[in-house]
């Protein structure tokens, strides 16, 4: 063939035969032709643009000189940490100065009724407020150098905030109280920290008060309620030597006798934060200022570049004060003049709350990203919703692997709106912490909801965080590179055969955010914090390729569940253990779940007369098929659990009944008899997940 034949061959055709060519092709054809068409130019005309990274995120974090295989942020230049980001806001009281300054004395805290609006106080507001209440508790004797600490006991709520800048602002010490404590506990701090003033929201918690100080020798000398009380309560106080007073009155007190403010230096203690524990008395954190300010530096220097707070930023309080997530994401929202919304004290309503608020910054804990995963996997109820949620799932995480976060594409307009709008539709930063979130639950969050989404880890003994995501790299299963104000180092763990030579071993920070140890107690402390200035964690980590850190076990058997809190899983064995049909049981729990099982091995020789008082009987291994029997043993330990004063979390949801012993032979137990933990959680890993598939059912 020659070369004008081929050209003939495979000539273009001209405009009419293209015209002719496409009227004869049938019409669904030249639908879907259309239809592509308009897809393809919407997507060009949206097509996303990646997040430019602050840094390599191939290498997050660098060894530090002579460190012991100590690292530290890549965002610092050498391997001076970071101890304040402003410099005029190195304290938690030069923070709100500050935020009156960048609000431009714009609204501060906001509340709301039941079916209203929010209503804002100013940040000048605030702070005549804070001055009032500091100056009469000074009237009434409280000073820097004598009864400097205050006891807060309330819900989130706008008096929580002030009441804590009334001692910031004349160099006091505020010591949150909070429910789940319990009253021993509660007894404990008043008399650890001489707590001669607490300041309470509600009737209810001023009651608790007295009742753990009741009877017996106490330092309580004023309760002030912010709520109204009846003369009932008055005198019920006057017998302990108690004055109820309300907030109103306090304040009143405060403007009579006006006192100039007296600020704290960076080194001063700001808040005595008590640690809930899992055995024995809750541990006294203390945290200066500069713990604080530094923690703050160390997230708003890794979201400046993408994410920087402003005055019009608006952050919704649901998390408890009491704990230091919430306070170090408070203080970064004051230190830039934007505005808190505090939820309406019932977490039922909190998704009212969001829709109203409209906040652009929401802090969350695992325990909520589960359920509202659960909630949108609920509602996908037909094979083709299904189906449309798992392919717009699959496309807004392949964005997220090319660094990609947005709202605004089709399968965001299509499928995620909703989902989005159920926050108020404007969130745009979103961190978590206080216990590890499943990858799963994490990577469809953050393409679901299409706002900057970071991970953190910590502990109160580090302020709040020690490591924490990077703008731009969206993979779950890590907590993340250090901190730019602390190292991190991974020590020897030889029982557990975990090296730092190998990049693995126990987490241990240092740097201005590590706490000064716990309130009056050296033996305590020497145990978290070495000669060297290392806290101790007790997480087992490991390094990864790209310098950050992915937690994979625990020095001592304690972990925490999804919603925060600490198990001590022996403690509750203990308890158990006294139940009649029980020879053996492994309490389970991990910080993906928000509850505890259990495997129960029944005594071989108590059981039959024991199932036979309640109408069961049957073999050995029958009876341990049984799901009566189960139910009954199940009602005997949570009976039991009760009266030993477990709390509800700390109660086994539900059990599987295994009549093989746990022994030195099968390898469950050591050679002294004591529980295998990893041993037995990986031998009974499918037990373990049916269970939790039961319970989710």
């Amino acid at each position: 063939m020659q070369a004008q034949d081929l050209i003939r061959h495979f000539r273009v055709p001209d405009l009419g035969d293209m015209r002719q060519y496409v009227q004869s092709l049938p019409t669904n054809i030249l639908m879907g032709m259309g239809g592509f068409a308009a897809i393809t130019t919407y997507w060009y005309a949206t097509r996303p643009k990646a997040l430019k990274p602050p840094c390599d995120l191939a290498m997050q974090s660098v060894e530090i000189e002579g460190g012991e295989y100590a690292r530290r942020s890549i965002l610092l230049d050498d391997d001076k940490l970071m101890t304040h980001f402003y410099n005029d806001a190195r304290t938690m009281y030069e923070v709100f100065l500050r935020g009156i300054k960048m609000s431009n004395n714009g609204p501060c805290l906001g509340s709301r009724k039941p079916k209203q609006p929010y209503e804002w106080l100013s940040y000048q507001e605030v702070a005549d407020r804070a001055e009032m209440i500091g100056s009469a508790l000074l009237h009434r004797g409280h000073s820097q150098a004598g009864d400097k600490y205050i006891g807060i006991f309330a819900q989130n709520r706008p008096e929580w905030t002030i009441s804590e800048l009334a001692c910031y602002t004349y160099s006091l010490v505020a010591v949150p109280l909070y429910d789940t404590l319990g009253a021993e506990a509660i007894s404990y701090i008043i008399d650890k920290a001489l707590l001669s003033t607490v300041i309470c929201d509600v009737v209810e918690k001023a009651r608790t008060i007295l009742d753990c100080v009741s009877g017996r020798e106490h330092s309580i000398k004023t309760i002030v309620l912010m709520e109204a009380f009846e003369s009932e309560l008055t005198a019920r106080a006057q017998k302990e030597g108690i004055q109820i007073i309300s907030l109103k009155e306090l304040e009143a007190t405060g403007k009579a006798n006006h006192k100039r403010p007296m600020p704290p230096k960076p080194e001063d203690l700001a808040l005595i934060c008590f640690t809930s524990g899992t055995t024995g008395n809750p541990k006294g954190a203390m945290l200066t200022h500069g713990n604080v300010i530094s923690n703050c530096a160390g997230f708003i220097r890794i979201t400046e570049i993408h994410c920087m707070l402003h005055h019009d930023d608006i952050h919704i309080s649901y998390l408890p004060l009491a704990h230091m997530f919430e306070r170090v994401v408070e203080c970064v929202i004051l230190v830039h003049g934007a505005r808190i919304g505090y939820f309406q004290g019932d977490i039922r309503m909190l998704m009212d709350d969001l829709k109203t608020l409209k906040p652009t910054v929401f802090p969350v804990v695992p325990r909520l990203l589960n359920r509202m995963f659960d909630k949108i996997f609920g509602q996908a109820n037909t094979p083709l919703k299904r189906w449309l949620l798992d392919f717009a799932t699959r496309r807004k995480e392949s964005e997220l692997r090319s660094g990609v976060v947005r709202k605004d594409s089709m399968w965001d307009k299509l499928i995620f709106s909703k989902v989005q709008a159920s926050l108020g539709g404007c969130v745009r930063l979103m961190i978590t912490g206080a216990a590890p979130v499943s990858p799963t639950v994490l990577t469809f969050l953050r393409a679901a909801l299409g706002c900057q989404f970071y991970e953190g880890y910590g502990q109160t003994e580090c302020t709040a965080g020690c490591s924490m995501s990077m703008p731009g790299d969206w993979t779950a299963g890590h907590v993340g590179a250090p901190l730019p104000c602390n190292y991190v180092k991974l020590v020897d763990v030889t029982d557990m055969n975990y090296r730092a030579a190998s990049g693995e071993g126990e987490v241990c920070v240092k740097g201005p955010n590590v706490f000064q140890g716990y309130l009056k107690d050296p033996e305590k402390t020497a145990e978290a914090i070495d000669k060297d200035g290392w806290l101790h964690t007790g997480d087992i980590a490991k390094w990864l390729p790209n310098g950050t850190l992915k937690i994979i076990d625990r020095k001592k058997h304690i972990f925490k569940l999804a919603q925060g809190e600490y198990i001590a899983p022996e403690k509750i064995e203990n308890v158990y253990i006294q139940s009649d049909p029980v020879a053996q049981i492994f309490v389970h729990g991990d910080s993906l779940q928000a509850c505890l099982v259990g495997i129960v091995v029944p005594d071989p020789d108590f059981l039959p007369g024991w199932a036979k008082n309640r109408g069961l009987e049957g073999s050995y291994t029958d009876l341990c098929k049984s799901k009566e029997l189960k139910n009954a043993i199940l009602e005997d330990l949570v009976r039991l659990g009760k009266e030993a004063g477990l709390k509800s979390f700390e109660q086994v949801r539900d059990i599987v009944l295994q009549p093989e012993m746990f022994s030195v032979q099968n390898g469950l137990l050591t050679p002294t008899l004591k529980a295998k933990r990893t041993e037995l959680r990986n031998y009974f890993r499918e037990h373990i997940d049916q269970l939790y598939a039961r319970i989710k059912m």
